[in-house]
This record gives C-alpha cells, structure tokens and sequence, in this order.
C-alpha cells in the first residue's frame, strides 16, 4: 500500500514538479488538482478573479486525504511563461519536455507509457517514443564505493581490472568494462552499477506519483479516459524489478534456456559470484551495432529475418519476450564471413503471456495472415476485458472493417504497428480494456518490424511468422495436449463432483441451524429510499400545516393565520409534486 504521508512529506520535490508542470503549460492541472491556491494578482481587477476563484473552489469537493497540500501561490509571471508554451508548442512535446525536466523516474515513466496505445493518442506516443536517458557519469570514486559496499569485498578482490571510464549512462545504472577471474579463466566483462541512492530517488517518486494520479482522477474526471493510475501501477512493477538486478540476471538465464541449441542468438551470462541487487556482472559481447554491423558486410536481411524469428519464438512459443529489443539491445556478434549471430542485452524489462492470452494473441495474428476480418474481431474481443456490455453485431462491424484496410493487401505492404494500433483503438471504443502485456506484446513487435524493415524494405512480417504460427497450431491440436486438456477437464470435473455434495450438506445444515442468510443487492434502493424520505418529510410538513391552520382557523383571533398556514400546506404539496415529476423525467430520459 502506498504509504500517503511518506509520500506528501518530501514537498520541495513536489513543489518542483509543479513548477515545471506550469512552466510547461499544465498550471490548469495543478491548480484544479488542488496543488497551488488561485494566482496572485497584483492590480485590483485581480481581486475579482480571485473571489471567482475562491468561490469556485468552495463550490467543488474538499480534498480527499489522499491528494498532496498545496504548495504555494503560482505568479502571474510562472502563468505568463506557461501560457506562452501551451501557444507555442503541441500538448504532445510539452508532455514529453515534462517528464524529460523531471529526471530518471520520470523518463522512464514515459518510456514506459509508450507502450500504451490504448490510452494514449497517436502524437503523445510518438512524442514518448524519443525520450532518452541523458544524464552524467558518476565519479569513479563513488561507482568504486557503492560496488564494495553490495558486493562486500574490496574491487581489487573481486575483479583482475576495473576500468574507471564508464562504457554507457543511464538513468538507473552505470556500465564499465572489467576483468573477471572465473573457474575457466579471465574473462572480459561488463559491469552494470546501481547509482547511488537512485532506489531512495525512484521509490519516493513512485509514491509521490500514486498520489498525484489519484489525485488527478479524483478532480479532473476527463482524465480518467488515459487511466492515470493504471499507468502509474504498471510503471512501479517495472520500476521496482529492474531496481533489482538480480532480476536481469534470472532473466538472462530464462532466455538462454529458452534458446538451448539455438545458434542465432546469445544472450549474456551473469556472473552470479559478482553480482548482487545494485552490481550485475555479466559476459562482454564484442560485437557490432546492428548498422555499423551492415556496413561491414553483414547480410542485413538475414539479420532482420533472424530477429524476427528470434521475437515470435519469444513471444508466442515461450510467453517470456523482451519487451524493449530497439537497435540499442541488438548487436552483431559473429564476424561477416560466417552469418548473424544477435546478441540481445539490457533485459531488465521483460513480458510476459500467459496460455490463454498467448492462445488468443495467436489466433489474432492467424486471422490476420487468413484475411479472416471476423475472427481477428473475435479474437481481439477475447484478448480483452469488456467493462460495458458490447453491442457484438456493431463491435464485429466495426473491428472488420478496420482490419480490412490491412488484411485485404499484401503481405509486404501491411504496417503491423499501424494495424494493432487502429485494432486496439477500435475496441476502446466499446469499452474493452486491453491487458498491458499484450500491449507489450505491440511495441515489441512493432520495434523489431521498423528494424527489419530498415534491413529489409521487402520484409514481411506476417510471412515470416507464418511457419511458427502454423507450427504452434499443429502443437495446440496435437493428440498431447487434446488429451492433456481432456485430462484436466475431467479432474476438475470430479473434485466438483467430490466437493459438492459437502457444500450441498453445509447449505442444509445452515438452513436446519437457522443460519442461511440471502443478501441481493437492488441499484434502485438508493433512489426508492430517498423519493420515500422526501415523501415522508413532504407529508409530515403538509400534515403539521394543515392541523396547525385548521386549529386557528376555528379560532376567533387567528382565522387569517389559518387560512394562511392552509394556503402554504397546499403550495407545499402542489410543490412535492412537481418535484418529484421533474426529477422521475430526469431518471427516464438518462
């Protein structure tokens, strides 16, 4: 649980984020989210935007415990420069400078958020896309002291050679070349270095963003539609596995299984005897990056016909895929005379699929290789998670004539991305919420279709894939698994044949001991018992009323009194009705 307090404590890094959001043209959010009180005016027609302001405020809702203080008053000149930003520059690219002014957690939060074309438009996505880690190295001295201090030995015990120069920055670690003493002998190897106090910095950011997006959801129901919090969640999952390289590691080791016997591809070994959760040490690949690979003479079409080879098995035969396999985590290990091999590195961020999923996503992608409209329609619908009842007949209608702009063409002039996007799309418009793994699923395809199609200008994908697909659905038919989940199916049915006659007995032994208790929920009981109370009150007042001015009407010296106490009875209860009238319309009409 996000711990509320811990979270609102730090208020100078709060403050700092909302500084840049108005810098950037977001003082809107922060202003209605309850982070800034109304802006200072400095003139006298100031004041009465402030008093509109205030009485705005008091009409909303009073922050919930959840949403941070407000951090000061914003200056007509912090809203000036906002202002001018928001007229100068798209929402997209503003978007995108926020999260890059914010740092290390919040590049990678966009990162990230890049893999959810399901709630973020086109531009935004693209605009995330170019997000990069840009940060500096740090000193030697510190590198040196944060490794002694995870692994427990001094540098010189662990490793023949350290080189103090750092190989390549980021914004969670620092990589270094080094030598390592192993059972076989030296060998080359690169050394992944947590930065110091960088799990403090993420994990403070974590929760300082759990109550900003909950916040935001909480007064800006617009933005509900791009599901703050749910991107929040999925970014702290990733966040928090690749805080811990001993992660990296065990995937690493996953992969290698997955591919035993597989010679077109390497994924690097960990060292686990210099390794820890903030020091990963890991084999030297000495190869090439993927263009300079081509250059040399390396036969670009094979590396694409490799590399997409290597992404399907991942994906649809093991579950278990990178999920980040751009040119920067591709090089080219084996000399030109003698072929591609592709090592994959950087793989802290995995995905994952499970059977069903996988099953489903593979029917997804037949349909498509079929020029099978309906049943990409079919499959799409169960990938997802319907939140609304969904009209089929409109759905079907809709997704198919969606997937008939790329089903009905050739295979080579079929943009995978472009379909999956308009595909996902399409059934957020009825309200079907799509998993984040298989948005992953997306982005890894469409990251390693752009790379071979740079390779490849003739590349198709589907038509590469098609062999494993027809592969997996020989192995989902095969008289093994009918007969696995004909197994299954009958062992379940007997535990139910075993369990139900003992919960049939507890069912009866409540109802013999006076214990069964039936509770039905009615969504109509809230408003019944409201119209009921405003009845009652409407009756009690009319019947007070009208005791009251027959009593003084009788009176000799009120007779005025009553007929007035009596003419108020009647307006009242003329008023009850048409009330209620309004209001039965209003409920009819929604």
């Amino acid at each position: 649980m996000v711990n509320v307090f811990s979270a609102v404590k730090d208020l100078a890094r709060l403050r700092e984020i909302t500084r840049v959001l108005v810098r950037h043209g977001f003082g809107e959010i922060v202003t209605r989210a309850g982070w800034s009180g109304p802006p200072r005016s400095r003139s006298r027609s100031g004041e009465a935007g402030e008093a509109s302001s205030r009485a705005r405020r008091d009409s909303e809702p009073p922050p919930s415990s959840s949403s941070p203080p407000p951090l000061g008053t914003l200056t007509p000149e912090e809203l000036a420069t906002g202002e001018e930003a928001r007229q100068k520059t798209s929402t997209a690219e503003r978007i995108r400078l926020v999260l890059q002014d914010l740092g290390p957690s919040f590049i990678k939060l966009g990162q990230i958020a890049s893999t959810r074309g399901d709630v973020l438009p086109a531009d935004v996505i693209a605009e995330l896309k170019k997000l990069q880690d840009d940060v500096p190295p740090v000193p030697w001295a510190e590198i040196q002291k944060a490794v002694e201090a995870s692994l427990g030995e001094k540098l010189e015990e662990v490793y023949v050679s350290f080189d103090e120069r750092p190989l390549a920055t980021a914004s969670i670690g620092q990589v270094h070349r080094a030598v390592l003493q192993t059972p076989e002998g030296k060998k080359d190897v690169v050394v992944k270095v947590q930065r110091p106090n960088v799990g403090e910095i993420v994990l403070r950011d974590v929760e300082l963003l759990h109550v900003m997006a909950q916040a935001v959801e909480r007064t800006i129901p617009e933005a509900k539609l791009y599901n703050p919090t749910g991107l929040v969640q999925q970014f702290d999952r990733s966040i928090t596995s690749e805080l811990n390289f001993l992660v990296e590691a065990e995937n690493g080791e996953r992969f290698a299984k997955n591919f035993e016997g597989n010679e077109k591809v390497r994924f690097p070994k960990a060292y686990r005897q210099a390794s820890s959760k903030h020091v990963l040490t890991l084999e030297f690949f000495d190869g090439m990056k993927v263009d300079k690979a081509v250059a040399a003479g390396v036969d670009g079409k094979l590396i694409a016909k490799n590399s997409v080879g290597i992404v399907i098995k991942m994906v649809f035969e093991d579950g278990f895929f990178h999920a980040d396999p751009h040119p920067g985590n591709i090089i080219i290990l084996t000399p030109p005379r003698r072929g591609a091999v592709v090592g994959l590195i950087d793989l802290g961020m995995v995905g994952r699929l499970s059977p069903e999923l996988r099953d489903r996503t593979i029917d997804l992608m037949i349909g498509a290789v079929r020029k099978d409209a309906y049943a990409v329609a079919d499959a799409l619908y169960a990938i997802g998670r319907p939140t609304r009842k969904v009209d089929m007949r409109d759905y079907r209608s809709d997704v198919a004539l969606l997937a008939e702009k790329y089903v009905g063409r050739p295979l080579r002039e079929i943009d995978l991305g472009a379909m999956i996007r308009d595909l996902v799309q399409g059934a957020m418009k009825y309200g079907i919420e799509i998993p984040p793994d298989f948005m992953m699923v997306g982005k890894s395809l469409m990251t390693i279709e752009q790379i071979g199609k740079s390779l490849d200008p003739d590349l198709d994908v589907l038509h590469e894939a098609e062999p494993y697909f027809v592969d997996l659905m020989k192995k989902r038919y095969s008289p093994e698994r009918l007969g696995n989940e004909l197994w299954r199916g009958i062992d379940q049915l007997s535990r139910a044949g075993f369990d139900v006659p003992i919960q049939l007995r507890e069912v009866l032994d409540d109802v013999r001991m006076g214990r069964l208790e039936i509770r039905t929920k009615d969504p109509q009981a809230a408003i019944s018992l409201d119209r009921l109370g405003r009845r009652v009150f409407s009756g009690l007042a009319v019947l007070g009323l009208l005791a009251s001015g027959a009593t003084l009407l009788r009176d000799e010296d009120h007779p005025t009194l009553g007929v007035i106490l009596l003419v108020i009875a009647g307006l009242v209860w003329i008023g009850h009705g048409l009330s209620d009238a309004r209001r039965f319309r209003r409920r009819k009409t929604k």
